[in-house]
């Protein structure tokens, strides 16, 4: 064969989503929403509705899912770090800022389609999105030869796309409401607490508030028994131990733990975080295993035999995120 003989190509496609423009026009359309805080979003059955439909429409197999969104200081959400988790899903992470724009997405999804379409990984791209910051890498992937088909979410009113987006794609097509609804939900009103009784004013100074190290550096890790000599753990029989090492943990204990890892996370991860949680008391998979890892760390054991334990670390997890919301269980 010649060295100058191109290889076929074999098709192979991407989807690339813009997830701020796919949940700010589905939340319009659908709820009349203004702020993601107003919906939930089945993320994992909408991002397989979405390679379903693309390979419905186009030939070839897919060779993953980039979906790009932004978070403050690019510390992932709840359901970030879920969608983070799913099989052919590359989560990109932009910048959130105090004024709720995004920073550094644009860029991101120009270098991941421009790379594939440079190295020829793929033939075709899906493009979900509605910004013409996005032309750029629309024209950069078709310098390579490489189609764009672009989707949009059904506009409320005119049109929720940039003209000279829509002009420079190979395809369009329209997501609409229809396919959209089954993943997009209200949410809860959470209760808002009831303000506490007004003190009476004192000439005492207020206590400065602590540091999260400050209010965990306290905290001694759970302990086995000592062993004595013959074998036996002071102050117990050999029988005690064996049924104690039998049972687990008691429920004192793993309430306790659930309570502090919820306290630590409201510290690292933020209000905002905890309560895409809510209603609970059901986690997503990834988040219940966070939680599991973390409590094994702080008794030193494993607790995968004892699910009685689990269902207790759990409980003191939710009643501790319950008080932060002001929620009765």
């Amino acid at each position: 064969m010649a060295t100058s003989e191109l290889v076929p190509q074999p098709a192979r496609y991407a989807v690339f989503v813009d997830a701020g423009y796919l949940y700010a026009a589905s939340g319009a359309l659908l709820l009349d929403a203004t702020s993601r805080r107003e919906y939930r979003v089945a993320a994992e059955k909408l991002i397989l509705a979405l390679t379903s439909h693309a390979a419905e429409g186009l030939r070839g197999e897919l060779l993953r899912v980039y979906w790009f969104d932004a978070a403050p200081r690019r510390q992932p959400t709840v359901d970030q770090r879920v969608i983070a988790n799913l099989p052919l899903v590359k989560l990109r992470l932009g910048n959130l800022n105090a004024q709720g724009q995004q920073k550094g997405v644009d860029a991101q999804l120009r270098a991941d389609l421009e790379s594939l379409a440079r190295h020829r990984a793929i033939t075709d791209a899906v493009l979900l999105a509605g910004d013409e910051d996005m032309l750029p890498a629309v024209e950069a992937a078709q310098s390579y030869g490489v189609r764009v088909h672009l989707w949009g979410v059904e506009p409320t009113h005119g049109s929720n796309q940039a003209e000279w987006l829509v002009w420079e794609s190979d395809t369009v097509e329209v997501l609409t409401a229809d396919f959209l609804r089954p993943y997009f939900t209200k949410a809860k009103a959470l209760p808002v607490p009831s303000a506490p009784a007004p003190r009476a004013p004192s000439s005492a100074k207020p206590s400065p508030v602590p540091s999260p190290s400050q209010v965990f550096a306290g905290r001694v890790p759970a302990t086995r028994p000592v062993p004595q000599a013959g074998g036996r753990p002071a102050g117990g029989s050999s029988g005690s131990a064996h049924s104690d090492a039998k049972l687990g943990p008691d429920r004192a204990q793993m309430l306790e733990i659930g309570e502090h890892i919820a306290q630590k996370w409201l510290f690292e991860r933020g209000r905002d975080n905890i309560r895409d949680l809510l209603p609970g008391p059901i986690l997503p998979p990834v988040i219940d295993k966070e939680l599991l890892i973390e409590a094994e760390k702080e008794l030193g054991r494993s607790l995968r035999p004892y699910q009685e334990a689990r269902t207790w670390l759990r409980d003191g997890f939710w009643d501790r995120v319950y008080r932060e919301f002001g929620i009765r269980a």
